[in-house]
């Protein structure tokens, strides 16, 4: 293989990470699809074909007279606009300095390791997002707390468990129906008033809005696969909420 090729090969590869790295966070197909093209572009390529949904990245770069592919797992996603807006001002930068290949990558890994949010202010904003919530909808003091305790649980539950399942189905689905039953423990100890309240505090840190949000944002940029893709897996999601919670409740009658 000589060194074009394997350049070119490194480039391919630096800018499906970015890419990858930009999807994960929360932004849009459509975006994505864009910086791709413009990246391989700045570099040379004489053709770019991208194909992009939530779930997969394929681009095919022509430069230098040879045809690279390379195909991308999107095994999940989130959102964290810092981190977004991060990635997307890096691809800005390089679309106009074009450094070496070689550093690429580096440029990216430093970002992303940059852009990470400090473990205990995510903590903080679990328990404080809850319990807001929860008073919010009617509840006390106390049920704000309690909500609070049962977004801790969440956090932990998201951020040490979340990788352990291959389905998302599952994982919401037993985080619902444990956080269900830890209100209706609360509940029980008398540490909270309305278990109600607290239940509806902790499902709003569950609750796919932004999920949904950008499904519709996909479905009006015309990209209709994935938006519907986002659609389904957000009413999914949802679903699986609400019958964690449902079991919880049964379950709690029968336990507690």
């Amino acid at each position: 293989m000589s060194d074009t090729d394997r350049e070119s090969k490194q480039l391919l590869s630096s800018a499906i990470d970015l890419a990858t790295q930009i999807l994960e966070c929360g932004g849009d197909v459509n975006h994505v699809e864009k910086i791709l093209l413009r990246l391989c572009t700045a570099y040379g390529a004489t053709r770019t074909d991208v194909f992009v949904i939530t779930s997969s990245i394929v681009v095919t770069m022509n430069r230098n007279d040879e045809a690279f592919t390379q195909t991308r797992r999107i095994n999940h996603y989130s959102t964290d606009f810092r981190k977004l807006d991060d990635l997307v001002e890096l691809a800005k930068r390089l679309y106009k300095t074009k450094p070496p290949i070689s550093v690429v990558e580096s440029e990216i890994r430093q970002v992303c390791e940059s852009s990470e949010s400090h473990p205990l202010l995510e903590f903080f904003g679990y328990l404080l997002a809850a319990a807001a919530s929860a008073i919010f909808f009617g509840g006390n003091l106390r049920d704000g707390i309690s909500a609070a305790l049962c977004g801790a649980f969440v956090c932990f539950f998201t951020k040490k468990l979340n990788r352990i399942w291959t389905s998302q189905l599952i994982f919401y689905l037993v985080c619902s129906l444990c956080t269900g039953l830890i209100a209706l423990l609360l509940a029980r100890l008398g540490i909270s008033s309305n278990v109600d309240k607290v239940m509806i505090g902790t499902i709003m840190l569950l609750t796919p809005g932004i999920a949904l949000t950008n499904a519709l944002r996909d479905l009006f940029a015309g990209d209709t696969i994935s938006g519907v893709l986002r659609l389904l897996e957000a009413l999914i999601q949802a679903g699986a909420i609400a019958c964690g919670f449902a079991m919880a409740v049964f379950l709690g009658g029968k336990i507690l």
